[in-house]
């Protein structure tokens, strides 16, 4: 492994073919398709549910011990760095990196077997570096508590109790990278199960902490417990990788030494570092904002923004799987594969989130008394919270549908290079590495201005509008971008395919909330609503030709069909025929 500059060392990938190529040669060693796709995504939307519901748990604590005022508000601006982290070191950032570099270096394994092991050049090249970069930034962020607090929300009545816990906090940045580059690699070579997983030792190591320690150490213990967990998440993906690394070095029998087969591009993650962080800038500006408005704020719009990306989590586990097998197409050049892959996803992940959606917006009151509704937190914050999930709730197509497509933008630009490509880039090229920076922060332009005009009149509503607003002007353009970047998507099929999407969500929707309203018992009109919801979406979806609605409905008619028309005849029914009288 070597390193070199991005403006003089040439692209990793082969010549993309065009859409139009008459037949796509498959590249090396290409990745398991079909069952082994199902079996991934059931095994990673089982462990990715135990996860976010032990989150659930854990958000439900919070609010049963300490409500939503000051003493939640300053843990929640604390927050912000695993918050901020998350998305930089685990799913986001570190995974566009990762995930592409490893896959090129395992394309690159299989086309030379007696070349030195590209994934353990890989590993050493990066792996050290990261960890002295993450060392040092989790002592900046801890030493640095006050002035970020005071950057964050200055506005807090209570800066110091802030200020704590924000330095407990900043030890996960360290774990949290670690998490995500482990991750990655294991991702890469088609591991979902141990990554599938940190969340619950994440949310478990959180919960100890919170149930045993919350009457002595106040919210404190949640920052305790979120440290622990990061901890947790970094132990449980450490054995797995290493048993992934010393298999790949057994079959091969590669030695340590040899020609470098890759060379390292580090100014590659200052695009990818930059959009993520942009992206994270939302929570900020609705952090800063919201510590003007009254006690309590910050908190409301924390349990919405919760309960809203459950939605919108379960869309993103599409990509979560397929990601691997889109960085492995563009690896080996096959850009047709990659823009069938994407667009696929486009629409099942809509799809999900749409459904998740029009049941929030429906059931959004029922569904928060039932969760939160105790304790500490009253009928007063139910309302608040409601309300700002209704409005969350329009962004949240947008918000899968980006996390989408910014996958396979990033990765025809990884991180690492094959050593002997001799084609040199454009700058155009290198500045097409900026667009969804750029994007992000045009929408992050629209997220301030309407949260300024907005707020003073309708407060957490108004933040919430922002958010929705700006996070759906970076979608739009990102989507024109990834057309740009090369991966020739087929616009008109697309926004066609979400078009009968959003019509069938806002049918849903309206039925749905009428179901809901027939009770006041919060269990009831939950599933009421919800089951409106899922009925008419199906209903809905199938009659206006939506194919991501479409196809799992006649699926099922075609399984139920057949379940009947298989049943054995019974004793009463054998009387019936010919053959037995």
């Amino acid at each position: 492994m070597t390193t070199d500059q991005p403006a003089v060392v040439p692209s990793a990938l082969p010549a993309p073919r065009s859409a139009s190529a008459e037949v796509p040669g498959p590249g090396p060693d290409p990745a398991p398709r079909g069952g082994f796709l199902a079996k991934a995504f059931g095994i990673t939307a089982v462990l990715s549910a135990a996860g976010s519901g032990l989150g659930l748990l854990r958000d439900l604590l919070l609010a049963r011990y300490f409500g939503a005022n000051q003493g939640t508000d300053a843990f929640l601006v604390a927050w912000t760095v695993p918050e901020t982290a998350a998305p930089l070191l685990i799913e986001d950032a570190m995974s566009f990196l990762m995930v592409p570099a490893f896959a090129l270096a395992l394309v690159l394994r299989e086309e030379d077997p007696d070349a030195p092991d590209p994934v353990r050049q890989l590993v050493r090249a990066t792996l050290p570096w990261l960890l002295l970069a993450l060392s040092g930034l989790a002592l900046a962020v801890a030493l640095g508590a006050p002035q970020l607090v005071q950057l964050l929300a200055p506005g807090l009545p209570d800066p110091g109790l802030a200020v704590a816990c924000t330095r407990i906090t900043a030890i996960t940045v360290l774990p949290f990278g670690v998490a995500g580059y482990l991750a990655a690699a294991l991702r890469a070579h088609h591991g979902f199960t141990a990554p599938a997983g940190i969340y619950v030792a994440y949310n478990l190591g959180i919960l100890a902490p919170l149930f045993g320690f919350h009457g002595l150490l106040g919210v404190r213990s949640a920052a305790v417990g979120v440290a622990v967990g990061s901890l947790l998440m970094a132990g449980l993906l450490i054995g797995p990788f290493l048993r992934r690394l010393r298999a790949g070095q057994a079959a091969t029998g590669r030695s340590r030494r040899g020609r470098n087969t890759l060379v390292l591009m580090p100014l590659a993650l200052l695009p990818v570092a930059a959009f993520t962080l942009t992206r994270q800038s939302q929570v900020f500006v609705e952090r800063y904002l919201g510590s003007a408005l009254p006690p309590g704020t910050i908190s409301h719009l924390n349990y919405a923004a919760k309960v809203s990306q459950l939605a919108m989590t379960a869309g993103i586990l599409i990509c979560t799987v397929t990601f691997p097998l889109v960085a492995r197409a563009l690896a080996a050049g096959d850009l047709t594969a990659a823009r069938d892959r994407v667009e696929k996803d486009l629409g099942q992940a809509a799809a999900v989130v749409l459904l998740g959606t029009a049941f929030l917006m429906a059931c959004a009151p029922s569904v928060v008394s039932l969760l939160f509704e105790r304790g500490a937190f009253g009928p007063h914050d139910t309302a608040a919270t409601a309300e700002v999930i209704r409005v969350y709730s329009f962004g949240l197509p947008a918000q899968a549908l980006i996390g989408v497509m910014i996958r396979p933008y990033f990765s025809l630009r990884p991180v690492v290079r094959r050593v002997d490509d001799p084609r040199s880039e454009d700058g155009g090229r290198r500045l097409l590495d900026w667009y969804p920076l750029a994007a992000m922060l045009l929408g992050l332009g629209v997220t301030i201005t309407v949260g300024l005009l907005a707020t003073p009149r309708f407060g957490a509503l108004g933040l919430a509008a922002g958010n929705a607003s700006g996070i759906t002007t970076t979608a739009g353009l990102l989507l024109r971008g990834l057309v740009l970047r090369g991966i020739p998507l087929r616009l008109r099929r697309v926004l066609g395919g979400h078009g009968r999407l959003v019509a069938t969500a806002a049918g849903a929707t309206a039925l749905g909330a009428a179901a809901a309203g027939l009770t006041v018992d919060p269990l009831f009109s939950t599933l009421t609503g919800g089951l409106t919801v899922a009925l008419a979406f199906a209903a809905l979806g199938t009659g206006v030709g939506a194919r991501e609605v479409r196809g799992p409905v006649l699926a099922a008619a075609r399984v139920i069909g057949r379940t009947r028309n298989q049943n054995p005849p019974t004793a009463a029914d054998e009387g019936k025929f010919p053959h037995a009288q």
